[in-house]
């Protein structure tokens, strides 16, 4: 299983926490482990780990992100 972080702008408080949530279990072949503010650790099981899809549903919900290196 490939892990990979998301930092994620525009977060600030507990309901940004679940929007976030709620929009990256939208995202096909993503386990989500862990949201806190600013950031989104996530497991997928597919060679190449959906990333520009997670990265696009948080555009969706309303916030920008970029994979954390």
């Amino acid at each position: 299983m490939a892990e990979f972080v998301l930092h994620i702008d525009g977060m600030h408080c507990g309901s940004c926490v679940r929007r976030v949530t709620q929009a990256l279990n939208t995202t096909g072949d993503v386990e989500v482990q862990e949201v806190r503010i600013g950031a989104a650790r996530l497991k997928s099981a597919a060679d190449n780990p959906p990333v520009d899809a997670a990265i696009a549903a948080l555009a969706k919900a309303g916030f920008s992100a970029r994979l954390e290196q």
